[in-house]
């Protein structure tokens, strides 16, 4: 065993006895090792999440990927559902799962049904970007049925005005991007409210929506539908 020159660090062993040494996810390790600072605006949007889901009770994340930022959401609401399209991305999260932070993922395609639970938040991050704009009705329909009615959700993705700069690998896949404005329409006719954010790397702000490099839109109160 290794002995650090300052005793306080001894804690660091004993999380890898209790933990061992986490592992990045598949998406969280092309972007590490690609554009590092890319890790970081990626996990500043699931903070932003995070601190607006504070004491929630039951959250479903949409599209969760490898869900490697997931965990900042997890540290402040007690239970968290998380879901993906793709069965490579699930295996993924599940062999990396850590027992200390537990949460329930599978395969699920949100176009074909809404989850049979209704939860008090919901959250997509990169997701409607990548929802044809003719499929995006039933998409947002089936999240608000898998909410409780006085639920909240958190929608995220890139601007129109940022893919000029998107890499190629980000841009065949953005079917759906939208200006700040447009955004936020789209979720009026499901929500009662919607309250639409800049962000620009890992800054949130209420700023010029055409200089918006990615739009938060934070919903509350479903509407019948």
């Amino acid at each position: 065993m290794f002995k650090t020159v300052e005793s306080q660090y001894e804690i660091l062993f004993d999380t890898v006895k209790k933990h061992g040494v986490s592992e990045f996810g598949l998406m969280a390790n092309e972007s590490w090792n690609q554009d590092p600072r890319r890790t970081l605006f990626t996990l500043a949007r699931y903070k932003f999440v995070a601190k607006m889901f504070v004491g929630k009770s039951y959250v479903l994340e949409v599209g969760c990927a490898d869900a490697f930022g997931t965990r900042l959401v997890q540290q402040e609401v007690a239970n968290l559902t998380a879901i993906d399209i793709d069965p490579v991305f699930v295996a993924d999260v599940e062999k990396r799962m850590n027992p200390h932070w537990p949460m329930e993922v599978f395969q699920h395609d949100m176009l074909v049904g809404p989850i049979a639970k209704a939860f008090d938040a919901v959250y997509a991050l990169d997701v409607i970007e990548h929802i044809h704009p003719s499929s995006e009705t039933q998409f947002i329909k089936n999240i608000c049925r898998s909410m409780h009615p006085d639920g909240v959700a958190i929608f995220g993705a890139p601007s129109l005005e940022s893919q000029i700069y998107a890499s190629p690998q980000s841009s065949a896949g953005h079917v759906n991007c939208k200006s700040g404005i447009e955004f936020r329409r789209g979720f009026e006719s499901f929500f009662r409210n919607v309250f639409l954010f800049s962000m620009n790397d890992e800054v949130v702000h209420t700023g010029f929506y055409p200089m918006s490099h990615y739009l938060l839109a934070l919903c509350c109160g479903v509407k019948e539908n």
